[in-house]
């Protein structure tokens, strides 16, 4: 975070705990398992950034570090219909890498896209009565030297 702030004028940065005290239903590759991280984020240029640091070896973003190192691993795309994006997936063979069910109206689920898209995508569903919840940090850094213009 340090890194973005300082060298990029990325932030500040909110940051919250994902543990089986904050998210329900969460699962790895499929199966029912609880998984700890660290999510921190900001908005920039309109683009929501997002650094997650796994709190054990469990989740699938272990698995990312430990054979990539640090880097992007996964892409989040918005959807007008995050049920009608899961059948899409379903349909399609494209399997959960990782899901779970923040407070008590946020779904994420990232499906396995690495073979044709070379990398994870992330299907969100926040309900219309989310709201972000307070982060348990917040960075007192801005951005005030880095521009992004996505073409």
């Amino acid at each position: 975070m340090k890194v973005y702030a300082d060298k990029y004028g990325i932030g500040p940065w909110a940051v919250y705990e994902f543990n089986k005290d904050t998210v329900a239903d969460m699962s790895v590759g499929g199966k029912r398992i609880d998984y700890a991280m660290r999510l921190a984020v900001t908005d920039i240029g309109g683009v929501q950034w997002e650094l997650i640091e796994p709190l054990d070896e469990i989740s699938d973003y272990a698995r990312f570090l430990k054979e990539h190192g640090e880097g992007i691993h996964h892409v989040t795309l918005d959807t007008e219909s995050y049920e009608s994006a899961l059948e899409f997936c379903k349909k399609n063979g494209l399997g959960s890498v990782q899901y779970g069910y923040w407070g008590r109206n946020f779904h994420y689920d990232y499906r396995d896209t690495r073979d044709d898209m070379k990398c994870i995508v992330e299907l969100y569903g926040p309900e219309e009565s989310f709201k972000w919840p307070e982060p348990v940090a917040v960075s007192e850094l801005s951005s005030t030297q880095f521009k992004m213009t996505l073409l």
